[in-house]
């Protein structure tokens, strides 16, 4: 999945069917790539175009954080799922982007499949929006969004049988030891795995998620990942020094586990 992280908000439009060839041509056959598009309005209906000459099973709406409502938004994600032909994942990270209700419509009418929820809590235990969502639509069509931290409660408590993770870039190992633990309802191993992600996630709240991981990849010693696209900008010198020992301390936590299995 290609959204947040990999900062789809700044790719130019005009660069956007490029980076989709070069996504295709990179992944090996059998992966399944989510590009994502927008967040406004006028810049997911130019990509929609990109993506229904390409072979991509759906795509991801970013959210917008400001110059919308939520009707406004429902019915913007109606049109471009109409125009692209097929459902789409919603991204909701905010309690004023889309309600439950709205999520439900979508889902009914075919066109969200799934959705990214992604509402940061205090105490993720406590999530009325998410018990509302969950009573409205099929959970098993709902992901945990945020990592890590909060996978576990959603999993036990919500019954959200999936997460994404933004340091499975650093950790995949260990990322993946989480989900197989969570799927043999071995919760102390899962929870032991957990606390290995809790020091880079806890700089990535405090930081910016985005930054963070991207300089993390560099700074771990698994890729140069050089400059990022504005509006985002790198790391200044005294966070990279914090990020550093903490990012290379994940991927070698990660690197112990063994391989994934195939």
């Amino acid at each position: 999945m290609y959204g947040g992280n990999a900062n789809f908000y700044n790719i130019p439009a005009g660069e956007y069917a490029a980076t989709l060839d070069m996504l295709l041509e990179l992944a090996s056959p059998g992966s399944w790539i989510i590009p994502s598009v927008g967040p406004d309005f006028g810049k997911m209906m130019d990509q929609v175009e990109a993506l229904r000459a390409r072979p991509f099973p759906t795509a991801m709406v970013l959210p917008a954080s400001v110059a919308s409502t939520v009707a406004g938004a429902e019915n913007g994600i109606a049109r471009f799922a109409e125009r692209l032909g097929k459902p789409v994942i919603a991204y909701v990270r905010a309690e004023n982007y889309l309600s439950p209700a709205a999520i439900a419509r979508l889902v009914d009418k075919g066109l969200v499949t799934a959705v990214k929820y992604a509402i940061v809590r205090d105490d993720p235990s406590e999530d009325s929006f998410l018990a509302e969502l969950i009573e409205r639509m099929d959970k098993s069509r709902i992901i945990s969004g945020i990592g890590e931290r909060p996978a576990i409660i959603h999993w036990r408590e919500f019954g959200l049988h999936a997460f994404t993770s933004g340091s499975v870039s650093i950790a995949p190992r260990a990322s993946t030891a989480v989900l197989e633990a969570l799927k043999a309802g071995d919760y102390e191993t899962a929870e032991r795995l957990r606390a290995a992600f809790l020091p880079f996630e806890t700089l990535r709240d405090t930081i910016n998620p985005i930054r963070v991981l991207h300089d993390g990849v560099s700074l771990a010693g698994i890729a140069d990942m050089g400059p990022i696209l504005p509006l985002l900008s790198n790391l200044e010198p005294e966070a990279r020094e914090r990020v550093a020992p903490v990012a290379r301390a994940l991927n070698t936590f990660s690197g112990t586990l063994g391989q994934i299995a195939a």
